[in-house]
């Protein structure tokens, strides 16, 4: 990894920055970081990276909200195991949206709702202002790339000779 250093500055530098911020604002911390591993983990980058990740994850929210709610309609154990496989395989056909393509957001955002016992309003904030912590990331790295590279010495007229 070329850019260990770089990378490593604006990922402390900015989580330390996320978790005062969830501190003051009472928002769940590890939750954000689910959201800005999100972002890393599928193939966009940019701000289209970021409406993917906050697209999957919020997908899987609402897949993980209809398995809780759903499941508390039946009195049978049973039916709420079948609807956990129809919204499993709903999770992993939305892909065919190339929008909704991450399917490992849309499980990430299911399995904090499964976490937070569906609280909606403490799922929401973190997880998309951990998205655009994680696009933040990229920036603040990608400038120090550029920082570092015109800092360097040009060896080029010394390897010539």
């Amino acid at each position: 990894m070329e850019h260990r250093w770089q990378i490593a500055i604006s990922a402390g530098l900015l989580a330390s920055i996320w978790a005062g911020i969830a501190d003051v604002f009472h928002l769940i911390t590890w939750i954000g970081f689910l959201g800005c591993s999100t972002f890393f983990a599928q193939s966009e980058t940019g701000v289209k990276g970021m409406a993917m990740a906050m697209a999957t994850n919020l997908s899987g929210v609402f897949w993980g909200w209809l398995i809780i709610s759903g499941s508390g309609l039946f009195t049978s154990p049973m039916l709420g195991y079948g609807l956990t496989g129809i919204v499993t395989m709903a999770m992993c056909l939305q892909a065919t949206n190339k929008k909704l393509a991450f399917i490992p957001g849309a499980f990430i955002g299911c399995c904090i709702t499964f976490a937070m016992n569906a609280d909606i309003a403490s799922i929401l904030p973190p997880l998309l202002l951990g998205a655009v912590l994680g696009y933040c990331m990229s920036l603040l790295t990608g400038l120090l790339i550029n920082l570092t590279q015109k800092w360097q010495p040009d060896t080029s007229a010394e390897s010539a000779s």
